[in-house]
Order: C-alpha cells, then sequence, then structure tokens
C-alpha cells in the first residue's frame, strides 16, 4: 500500500523483451527510415560546396553539433534554417547512429505525424488514437522534421502542443528542424523551445545544397555590384580643400571603418551631409569582405529596401514577404545606406523597426548611413543605435565631395 505502482499492471519479466521489441517494431514502422538510410554523418559534406569561409565554419560547427549530440543524446537540438541547408541530413544522420547502437529511435516530419494520429479515427484503422500518440509521445528518442510545414489547425496545434509539452516536463531527447523563425512558431511551443536549460538552437546560415553551384552568392536586392569601385584603396581624404579638424575626422572615420571591415561586430552608424563620403565607406567595408574570402554583404538603399518588400504584395510576385524580409533580417552582414530617406509611414517606420531591432537582439553586423544627425532618427532606432556597448556611431564633419580640380590632383601627385 502507498506504492506508486499499486494497483497497476506490471508485466512479469520474461514479457519485458517482447514488449520492447513490439515497441521498436512500431517505432520502425512510423520512421520508414529505410528511406534516410543514405543520410549519415559520413554522408555529409560539412565543408558545404563552394561556401565563403564564415558559412563553411558555420556548417562544420553544426555538424559537430550534432556528432555530439548522435553520441549522447540528452535535452532537446532545435536545427533552424533555410530549404537544402543540411537539417533533414544531420537530423537523420543522428537516428542512424542511434539505431546502429541499437537505440529504439522515431523519425517523422510533422506533416505525416498528423496525418498518422487522423489516420486512428478511420473505422478501418487497426491502431487506437490513443496507442498511437502514446508510441509517439513517449518515444526514447524522438526526432521531428520540418516543424510548421503542416497545416496550423486548432486541432494540429493542440496535438503537437501535448506531445512538446509532455517530452518538455519529462527531458525525453527530441532533435526538431524548423523553416521557420522561432518567433513564428506557435507561442506555447516556442515558449519550451526557447529555454536555454533544455534546448540548444543551432541556426544553419549554408544555402541549398541542391543548388550548389548556382551563382548565390549575392542577394538579387544588394546593389553592392553597382559599388565595387568604392574601396579604401579609391576613398579620397581631400586633404587639400578640408580645414584641418575636417581632415582629421574624416580620417578617423576611414581608420573605424578599417577595422570594423575586419572584424564586424555590432553596428557601425555613419552620419553626415550627403556626399561627404558615406556610402564609399560602407562600400568599401562591404567590398573587403568580399576580398578576404566572406560572404556577400548585402548592401541596399532603405527607399528600394522598402520597395522590394512591398513588391512582394503583388499577385504577380515570386518570392513571398516572409522570405523577403527573413532575407534581409539575417544577411550575415547588412549594410542600409540612406536611412531616413524614406517616405516615413507608419508601415514603413514599423518594417525598419522590426528588421533593426532583431538585429540589435541578435548582434547581428549591421552599418547604416544616415544623413539626419542622430537625435533626429526615429525614436526607437535611437534609442538602438545609442547603445555604446553594441553600436558605434560617428558623425563625419567633411562637406559634400564635388571632385577636385586636376591642377590640384596633379599637384598631389608631385607632392608623392
Amino acid at each position: 500500500m502507498g506504492h506508486p505502482d499499486f494497483g497497476r499492471a506490471i508485466p512479469c519479466r520474461c514479457k519485458a523483451a517482447e514488449i520492447e521489441e513490439r515497441r521498436r517494431a512500431r517505432l520502425r514502422a512510423l520512421s520508414n527510415m529505410s528511406v534516410l538510410e543514405h543520410m549519415t554523418f559520413d554522408s555529409f559534406i560539412p565543408e558545404g560546396i563552394g561556401l565563403p569561409e564564415d558559412r563553411r565554419r558555420n556548417l562544420r560547427d553544426a555538424y559537430e553539433t550534432a556528432r555530439r549530440y548522435a553520441e549522447r543524446p540528452e535535452g532537446w537540438l532545435l536545427f533552424l534554417g533555410g530549404y537544402g541547408c543540411g537539417k533533414t541530413h544531420l537530423a537523420a544522420a543522428i537516428a542512424n547512429e542511434r539505431l546502429a547502437c541499437g537505440d529504439a529511435v522515431l523519425f517523422i516530419a510533422v506533416p505525416d505525424l498528423l496525418d498518422y494520429l487522423r489516420a486512428t479515427f478511420s473505422p478501418t484503422s487497426s491502431v487506437a488514437y490513443d496507442e498511437r500518440f502514446e508510441v509517439i509521445r513517449q518515444a526514447p528518442l524522438l526526432i521531428l522534421d520540418d516543424l510548421g510545414a503542416h497545416a496550423s489547425t486548432p486541432w494540429a496545434q493542440e496535438k503537437l502542443y501535448q506531445i512538446f509539452n509532455y517530452r518538455y516536463n519529462t527531458r525525453l531527447p527530441t532533435v526538431i528542424t524548423s523553416n521557420q523563425r522561432l518567433e513564428d512558431i506557435e507561442i506555447r511551443v516556442r515558449s519550451r523551445l526557447s529555454d536555454p536549460s533544455l534546448v540548444q538552437i543551432v541556426t544553419i546560415l549554408a544555402p541549398d545544397f541542391r543548388r550548389a553551384g548556382v551563382e548565390q552568392s549575392q542577394s538579387e536586392l544588394s546593389t553592392l555590384s553597382l559599388h565595387r569601385d568604392q574601396t579604401f584603396e579609391t576613398f579620397e581624404l581631400r586633404e587639400r580643400e578640408l580645414s584641418a579638424s575636417e581632415y582629421e575626422n574624416l580620417k578617423r572615420a576611414v581608420a573605424l571603418a578599417k577595422a570594423y571591415a575586419e572584424d564586424p561586430k555590432g553596428w557601425l552608424v555613419f552620419t553626415g551631409t550627403f556626399g561627404c563620403g558615406k556610402t564609399h565607406l560602407a562600400a568599401a567595408i562591404a567590398n573587403r569582405q568580399i576580398a578576404l574570402g566572406r560572404s556577400a554583404p548585402m548592401f541596399v538603399v532603405v527607399p528600394d529596401l522598402l520597395d522590394h518588400l512591398r513588391a512582394t504584395f503583388s499577385p504577380d510576385s515570386l518570392v513571398s514577404y516572409d522570405k523577403r524580409f527573413e532575407e534581409v533580417r539575417n544577411a550575415s552582414l547588412l549594410i542600409l545606406d540612406d536611412l531616413g530617406t524614406e517616405s516615413a509611414t507608419p508601415w514603413a517606420r514599423e518594417k525598419l523597426f522590426q528588421l533593426l531591432n532583431y538585429r540589435y537582439v541578435a548582434q547581428l553586423p549591421t552599418v547604416i548611413t544616415t544623413s539626419d544627425p542622430i537625435d533626429q532618427v526615429e525614436p526607437r532606432l535611437r534609442t538602438r543605435m545609442l547603445d555604446a556597448s553594441r553600436c558605434t556611431v560617428f558623425a563625419i564633419e567633411a562637406p559634400a565631395y564635388h571632385g577636385e580640380t586636376a591642377s590640384r590632383k596633379r599637384g598631389r601627385s608631385r607632392r608623392r
């Protein structure tokens, strides 16, 4: 009396092995791992194909994290990233590794999982709903592929929440992959996925592996190709036309931009009048990244960016708003030129705040140029820019540059 198992039927030892084998057979039938047996760690290419150094490093880190988890599955592992970046392969490799060790694993795509549960309501189903639900919910290692690819009905949300909540409370090992942003996942599930004490989140930045060999180095939004000649070598310090203080100020701006280009961290904001050199320095930072073999930054003028976002609402658009917004928001290095020249509608202000607030919180490298003094920048953005721990603001004092006379150029050549 008083024992937690009092009154419960307990299988005898002679039946335990038989029961365990039946459970494994059910998991194997649901997993259909035979079609994924080729997805192993040995067949994964951790360096990718034709990736710049930062993305190769990111993919290698994801690979190493998956291998460590496969050796000792504890807690939850969440892979986030675009289509074809390698999430499913790594998740399947974990499953195959554990199966090779004799463990029971359930690997299933979320839409299929929900279909399997719905199928139990059929009069011809040989499996009861409760039995199938418990098999899924209590799987020793559950791997859910493509969270967010399902139809998000109230019933589907409820079933997924029940599964996640049970495994969260019992701390059962779970691997999840998703193309969605974390904040777009249903809030009750997201709250479990956001617990750092249980969940390790790995964001894969690699592009679609299936499109290897197709030019992907620069987004179609980026206009960096128009600024290929704007490098640090071609920047003119204008010492003959500027006052001493303006010249020293411009030298400091160049030094700041060069240092940032070598190790882009946090935000760098250049303010100053039109034509003072802000855009040239921003483009020089971007071109330096390419020269170093890194991912091509996204260089976009703010009014053009907003036009691209608006264009996704057209019935003829081939790109969804979410995909376009995500592309900008998660750029490895984002350079926003001419902030403040856009039409300041409530919608435009809201989109820019969402974009920059995300990059501020995520501490993603960002360069901004604006002709507005910092105290005239939209207040919500200004508070982020004035955080000295994450952002450097530099005011360029030089006036607009209109080019030099030929005699001045010849004079400088003689001095050199």
